[in-house]
């Protein structure tokens, strides 16, 4: 065999197994390596989209809540002394409810005493449902408020009417399909009516009633009401959506927040996901100089909702409410979170608990409010990351309220 024959052998024999073996252990190596980063980077990836995404969620209704706590009791703190905060409302064939609200309002909401407990809704800028909503843990928030003209200011009925007319001295201010809450103090029920016509030229002072929300009344009747000079209208604004809005807030299935109007009776409308629970407490002044002096849990004695509701002194000392929100993520992760208290994750600290709330709030006798999210003996929560949303909104219209007679 020639020289150039040896040669050409050599360089066409391949690699030996041991280099075939050095070189799927380096690959390996190798593959391991960017299988690891590649998994960390994906791992912190999906941590930071679902963090993001925890702050949007809560940042958007904690927005939707603060927009409509802001406003409650708009068009109707001015007949405080009318007869209107504590009444029975009456809204067409909607309100009082015989059956359960929808959910996630079914199982909990004012049916302490029953299902027949539903038809017990009174007429308040703001209550809260302990422990009320769907899933047996959150509160159920009650937002009532209008966007009535004249700055929502009471009208005296003047001469006697009948159950589809009433009679102020001016109508002037007023619109057909306007909203109107007719009620008389130390009288019950109140009656959620609608103006079908008005001639503010021939008949100056009469409204007539008719459309969506007119009601004869039971117990008590329009009819009633409009004989009487002790009877007050107040007008809470137009029909059209949004303008008179009696809103309920609550958290049902899937970690989700529903929003429910009282007066359109549609179905519950999801505002926002990834919602673990909702609570709120009450902010108070109980002195009547207009600044907030106290806190109170809604499930304490006397601040309870079926109490809070009935009873008109009570209504007048809400001024303010703080709410918090514990967001969810979506996500599962493989690893248990262990939370520090500046909600990172890292090594557990001593007396930790991130997921606290109403951390500084006390009640009028100085016991501490706060509460917080269990994540060390529910197994359940310990692959979930988790953040609370907190604020406190006034209650601007309650600095309008006329003062007691």
């Amino acid at each position: 065999m020639t020289t150039s024959r040896i040669r050409t052998s050599l360089r066409q024999r391949g690699f030996t197994l041991v280099e075939l073996l050095v070189a799927i252990a380096i690959g390996l190596v190798v593959t391991l390596a960017v299988t690891s980063i590649v998994i960390v980077g994906e791992t912190h990836k999906r941590s930071t989209t679902t963090t993001n995404d925890m702050g949007q969620t809560g940042s958007f209704a904690s927005y939707q809540l603060d927009r409509a706590i802001r406003s409650a009791g708009s068009a109707m703190v001015q007949s405080a002394n009318n007869g209107v905060f504590g009444c029975k409302l009456a809204v067409g064939s909607t309100l009082p409810r015989a059956t359960p609200f929808p959910v996630p309002f079914q199982d909990n909401f004012l049916r302490a005493g029953g299902a027949a407990s539903t038809n017990n809704l009174r007429v308040a800028p703001i209550l809260i449902g302990k422990a009320m909503s769907g899933d047996d843990v959150s509160d159920v928030l009650v937002v009532m408020r209008g966007n009535g003209n004249a700055g929502g200011v009471p009208r005296r009925i003047s001469d006697p009417g009948s159950s589809t007319l009433l009679k102020i001295e001016s109508s002037v201010g007023f619109a057909v399909n306007d909203v109107l809450l007719v009620s008389q103090p130390g009288i019950t029920d109140c009656l959620m009516e609608q103006v079908s016509a008005l001639d503010p030229v021939a008949n100056p002072g009469e409204l007539t009633l008719g459309g969506t929300y007119y009601t004869a009344g039971t117990d008590t009747t329009v009819a009633t009401l409009a004989s009487s000079t002790s009877t007050y209208v107040t007008s809470l604004g137009n029909s059209s959506p949004g303008s008179v809005q009696f809103s309920m807030y609550g958290v049902g299935a899937n970690n989700t927040l529903f929003s429910y109007d009282l007066l359109r009776a549609l179905p519950s409308q999801a505002m926002a996901d990834g919602v673990q629970e909702l609570h709120a407490i009450y902010g108070l002044d109980t002195t009547g100089d207009g600044v907030l002096d106290s806190w109170a849990d809604p499930g304490a004695t006397g601040y309870d909702i079926a109490t809070v509701m009935t009873t008109p002194a009570t209504i007048r000392q809400i001024i303010a409410v703080r709410f918090a929100l514990v967001m969810k993520s979506a996500a599962e992760e493989r690893d248990e979170i262990t939370p520090e208290c500046d909600g990172d994750v890292g090594t557990a600290e001593a007396a930790c608990a991130p997921y606290r709330y109403f951390s500084d709030l006390t009640n009028a006798a100085g016991a501490s409010l706060q509460r917080e999210l269990d994540t060390k003996t529910d197994a359940n929560r310990q692959h979930f990351r988790y953040r609370v949303v907190e604020s406190t909104i006034p209650l601007r219209n309650m600095q309008l309220a006329p003062a007691p007679l």
